[in-house]
This record gives C-alpha cells, structure tokens and sequence, in this order.
C-alpha cells in the first residue's frame, strides 16, 4: 500500500513536470516542494543518492527560476536553444565521474544494495537538471534514459506509485520535448513581412 508521502510526491511530481513541458515558471516553486517530500521518501528506502540528488534538486531549481527568468540576452527571459557540441561531451564526461565517485562513496560509506545503479541514475538526473536550467532541449533525452533505468530500480524497491511516477515522467518528457522542439522551431523560423 502506497504511503501518503508517495501519492503526494506523485501528484506534486506529475504536475512540476507538466509545467516544465509548457515551460511555465512555476514549475520551480513546486519542484521544490515535490524534492522535500522525495528526501523523506528515499531516505526511508536507503537510496541515499536520489536523497542528495533531491538537496541539489532545490538549489538548481533556484537557480533555474533565476535563470528562466533573467537569463536570456540582455537579462531577459531565457529561450529554448540547444547545447553546443563540446558542453555536451563535457557533460558525458560529467556523467561518467559522477557515477563513478558516487558509486565509490555509496559502497564505501552506505549500506546500499545498487551503488552503480542508483549512482548513474543520479548523474543523468544531475546534468539533466542542469540543462534543464539552461533550456537546453536535449534536456529531455537524458530525463527519458535516467527515467528509464528509475523505473526498474523503483520497482525493485517496491516503491510501486514512484515507479509509476517515472512511466507518466516518460510520458511528459517525449511531450516536453516535442513542444521544446516546436518552440526552438518557431524561434529559428523568421515570420513573413
């Protein structure tokens, strides 16, 4: 049986995304909410990555609601772009060290029975969370594979209403990007007359 906790990270958690997808500002302040209610949940289930990766959630997401807000040319609105070739390898690079430092340190100091797993999960969601706060498109690609391998690892935790969480997250992620993607379009496309 779910706890309340999971059902209100579901909702709290569902309805963030789907601001992201319309890329609405409020999106930041109910994030923040939902990454408090998700410290307490995974901290009870020993995945103590997805609890730091929740802490870092709230001091990106300030960042992003500044940035979205005041990031863009002249300190406007920032706008949808795409990430350019070298931030990307560096952020592949991002990926691989920290899984690899992460998973060191889980095996090290916790008792956690999927260091590799939860560490990898745990960097994708990093860096795509930074993208995120940049408004960089292929944002969502990295969220589609980090849900991907969090769906299997929730459900092997037992965590049944968070795992179905990360199906609707899929979901909403193929819909942001498609949106983001008209978005980038129309920003490209000079209007006749």
């Amino acid at each position: 049986m779910p706890s309340f906790i999971e059902v209100f990270g579901f909702i709290t958690g569902a309805a963030c995304v789907a601001l992201l997808v319309r890329q609405n500002i409020w999106n930041w302040p109910l994030g923040i909410a939902n990454n408090l209610v998700f410290i307490v949940l995974f901290y009870r289930t020993g995945l103590y990555a997805d609890v730091g990766l929740q802490g870092f959630y709230i001091l990106i997401s300030i960042y992003g609601w500044w940035s979205w807000l005041h990031g863009g040319r002249g300190h406007g609105v920032l706008t949808v772009s795409r990430v350019q070739p070298v931030i990307g390898a560096l952020l592949v690079l991002a990926v691989a060290a920290g899984t690899a430092l992460l998973a060191w340190l889980l095996r090290r100091y916790t008792n956690s029975t999927v260091p590799v797993l939860d560490s990898l999960i745990t960097a994708l969601s990093l860096v795509a969370q930074f993208m995120m706060t940049r408004k960089w498109i292929e944002n969502w690609l990295v969220w589609i594979v980090a849900n991907c391998l969090s769906v299997g690892l929730l459900i092997y935790k037992g965590l049944y209403v968070t795992s179905a969480l990360y199906l609707v997250y899929q979901v909403l992620c193929v819909m942001g990007f498609l949106e983001w993607r008209r978005a980038l379009k129309a920003q490209v496309i000079p209007s006749a007359g």
